[in-house]
């Protein structure tokens, strides 16, 4: 599946993502040479509406178009069929992100064929770029929390989100080649995201090397993923007033990175069920109990918790999940 390349495809600089499968036939790993030799690795469009990493990786080559670049560069760019849509992913397709352990699927190989290749290139550092589809702040997700990986991450935001699972993300897999992150900028369409992660990896670019000292704990803020919360395949789910099993309340998603406090309505049970709510911790254990509860068939925190990404976008949290929940972490 993967095409390898060594140049740029002029088409490259004007094209729009929804026209990549006019430029290029299929996920494609690019590599250009710059003044450093060890290529910054930068991925786009793991998921096909995630456009935001494009449009800044398409700024950066228009800007050096004309003259070297102050490092090699290595692209990655994914889901091109599924961008042609505007899809997240179709639903016959791995999710692009979480192909990055061993499998047996043709989307497997290929993320093992683009490990190889970076394997013997090296990386000099990783950045993942994302979209999300709910209200949140730009933020770095990080699967490691040694220094490098840490300064490459308060490069992008002080607000700094460490997670272990899911444990097949392209991140974490490049996490073991080099400082390695994922940088969320927000939904997509939005020019401050384009321009953000532009000057982002703009930097990178140019850094000839990471601090081995810490990173000031004044200078990020960090919190650790505790648990991913799904609604189960058999629940129908809508927001606000709604007849279906579960109304989660509106603006759902303007809960996300502050604490909320015990008893936090988040929600209406409609029907009579134990199982509401699929909430599993990093270790794979169901501890949808520790976090909810049901009182008067409504859906409330049964703890303080800090929600992530939590979204009202049905087709993401089918795919994917509702959200996940946090706790700040003291990184030093």
């Amino acid at each position: 599946m993967l095409n390898i390349i060594n140049h740029l495809p002029p088409e490259l600089l004007e094209v729009g993502p929804q026209d990549l499968y006019k430029v290029l036939n299929g996920p494609t790993l690019i590599h250009l040479k710059g003044r450093r030799e060890t290529p910054l690795f930068i991925s786009v469009l793991l998921h096909g509406n995630e456009i935001t990493g494009f449009y800044a990786l398409q700024s950066i080559l228009q800007k050096y178009a004309k003259q070297q670049l102050p490092r090699s560069l290595s692209i990655f760019i994914g889901n091109i069929s599924a961008a042609r849509f505007g899809y997240r992913r179709f639903e016959n397709q791995p999710d692009y992100n979480r192909i990055w352990k061993a499998g047996n699927t043709p989307e497997h190989a290929m993320a093992q064929q683009v490990l190889t290749e970076m394997r013997q290139h090296g990386v000099f550092a990783s950045i993942d770029i994302h979209n999300n589809t709910g209200f949140n702040p730009h933020y770095a997700c990080v699967t490691s929390l040694d220094h490098k990986s840490l300064h490459l991450a308060s490069y992008f935001s002080r607000i700094v989100v460490y997670f272990r699972r899911p444990d097949s993300v392209l991140s974490r897999v490049f996490a073991s080649l080099s400082p390695s992150v994922t940088v969320e900028c927000g939904q997509p369409g939005s020019e401050y995201g384009i321009s953000h992660a532009a000057e982002f990896i703009d930097a990178c670019l140019h850094l000839s090397e990471f601090p081995n000292n810490p990173v000031p704990k004044e200078d990020i803020n960090v919190y650790h993923t505790v648990a991913t919360v799904r609604v189960p395949a058999n629940l129908s789910f809508g927001f606000k007033d709604c007849k279906r099993d579960i109304c989660f309340i509106d603006m759902l998603d303007h809960l996300n990175f502050q604490e909320l406090p015990t008893n936090t309505l988040l929600g209406k049970l409609n029907i009579q069920s134990k199982q509401y709510l699929d909430v599993v911790d990093e270790a794979g254990n169901n501890v949808t109990n520790k976090y909810f509860k049901i009182d008067k068939a409504e859906i409330r925190t049964a703890c303080p918790v800090i929600p992530a990404m939590f979204s009202m976008d049905e087709i993401v949290i089918r795919q994917d999940c509702l959200g996940y929940l946090m706790e700040a972490l003291d990184h030093c």
